[in-house]
This record gives C-alpha cells, sequence and structure tokens, in this order.
C-alpha cells in the first residue's frame, strides 16, 4: 500500500503553485520493500530531490499520484498485480502525467521499450550507482533525455524485430507531418541530443528548441521527447 514519506503533502499538490526552487518530487515504486528502502536512502541523501511517496504495485500507482503529487516516478517493471508497463500506460493518459523512469534488473527486455513506447522517459538498473540514478531522475525532472544513442540501438538491436516494417511506416508517416525545421530537431533528439546540443547543431536558440519540441509532441499526440527519438529510430533515420 502506498504511503507518505513526509507530512505535509496534501492531496491537491498537483494544483499547488510552481516553485522552481523545490525539490523534484520523487513516488517510489517496487514491489520489493528493501529496493524501495534502498532507493529512499539514496534519493534522501540529496538536497534537490526527496521522496514523497511508496507504492508496493502498479495497482496503487493512480492513488498515490493522487495523493503525493509527485514530479517522477520510478515504476518497477514486473510487480504482482499490475505491472509497471500497464501502470505507466494508465499514468501517461492522465492529464498533466508525472514523469515515469523505469526499473529493470536487465538492460535488454522487451518490457523496457515497450514501456519508453508507452510514454517512459528512460530506465535504470536496479544495480546503477547512487550518484546516477539522482542524476538520472534531476534530468527526466528538466526534461532531458537519460538515453544515449548507444543505449538505445543496444535496446533494440537485442530486441524481437516482429513488427519492424510496420513501426518503420508508422513511424515514417508520423513524421512526414511535420516541418522542415521539426523534423531536423527530432532526428537530432532521436540521436541523443540535449536542447543545448540540438540547439547548437542547428544554429537555433534552445528556447527554439523547446518550442519545435512541444509543437513535435502536440502534432504526433506524444508524451514526451523519448518518445520522439524511438519513432526516429523506427524511421531509420539516427544512424
Amino acid at each position: 500500500m502506498a504511503y507518505p514519506l513526509i507530512a505535509n503533502v496534501t492531496r491537491s499538490g498537483r494544483e499547488k503553485e510552481p516553485n522552481v526552487n523545490a525539490a523534484v518530487r520523487v513516488l517510489v515504486v517496487d514491489d520489493d520493500p528493501l529496493v524501495r528502502a534502498g532507493l529512499a536512502m539514496v534519493i534522501g541523501g540529496s538536497s534537490d530531490l526527496t521522496v514523497v511517496g511508496e507504492a508496493g504495485d502498479g495497482s496503487e500507482v493512480a492513488a498515490a499520484v493522487d495523493a503525493y503529487a509527485p514530479d517522477v516516478v520510478l515504476m518497477d517493471i514486473r510487480m504482482p498485480t499490475l505491472d509497471g508497463l500497464a501502470a505507466t500506460e494508465q499514468l501517461r493518459a492522465r492529464p498533466d502525467p508525472p514523469e515515469v523512469i523505469v526499473l529493470t534488473t536487465f538492460d535488454a527486455d522487451e518490457h523496457v521499450l515497450r514501456a519508453l513506447r508507452a510514454g517512459a522517459n528512460g530506465f535504470l538498473l536496479k544495480h546503477t550507482p547512487p550518484a546516477e540514478i539522482l542524476r538520472a531522475i534531476s534530468r527526466v525532472a528538466a526534461g532531458e533525455p537519460i538515453l544515449s544513442p548507444t543505449v538505445t540501438r543496444q535496446l533494440i538491436a537485442h530486441l524481437s524485430d516482429i513488427g519492424a516494417a510496420a513501426r518503420q511506416r508508422h513511424a515514417t508517416t508520423a513524421l512526414d507531418q511535420l516541418s522542415g525545421r521539426e523534423r531536423e530537431v527530432a532526428i537530432a533528439v532521436g540521436r541523443g541530443k540535449s536542447n543545448a546540443e540540438v540547439a547548437n547543431e542547428l544554429f537555433m536558440s534552445v528556447a527554439t528548441v523547446k518550442a519545435h519540441i512541444s509543437r513535435i509532441l502536440t502534432k504526433l499526440n506524444l508524451n514526451n521527447r523519448t518518445q520522439i527519438a524511438l519513432l526516429a529510430h523506427d524511421a531509420g533515420l539516427t544512424s
């Protein structure tokens, strides 16, 4: 069952006034209490992040998000009642959803790729060093990618090619809806570039890059830049 780790969380937290100086609010979802405790300890050591709650199963996530208003959810893939994939799909279908980082034991995992396609922003191995976990949460909260092009290619290469042709057709059709400049930004995102790197490569401001990404998400009905990257990969435009 989900429970709060700090006392001043209100159920209307999703409507709280934005505070750029506030710590990033994290919800930890894993059916193993030891994993949850370990992650809470790691995150608790950062002044920029705070664990606002925990959940032991995907079936508890929706209520936990309503109660604790996290910015980022660390989501285990395999849980007994409702797995992390289904929970991620449900979360990303909500208005103003939190960002999702998938937790997994194996990097070449079909469930991970499915979760990314469902709207997760990235994934972390459970044995990832603490400093990298903190860095990944902060990057996702800031709208930056945590998947390098190498990791993405390795993940896709290790998995089945079933449906690859259909995905390529879908991706090509989707990207054809973009303007030339939006397409360039999408390809750069697919190559794992940060906003600053895209701006430098395409000779535009970071604000312009962000505006293009926002338009791409709206046009293609996507949740985040990871899904943009996967579309670019599926279309064969990132090699």
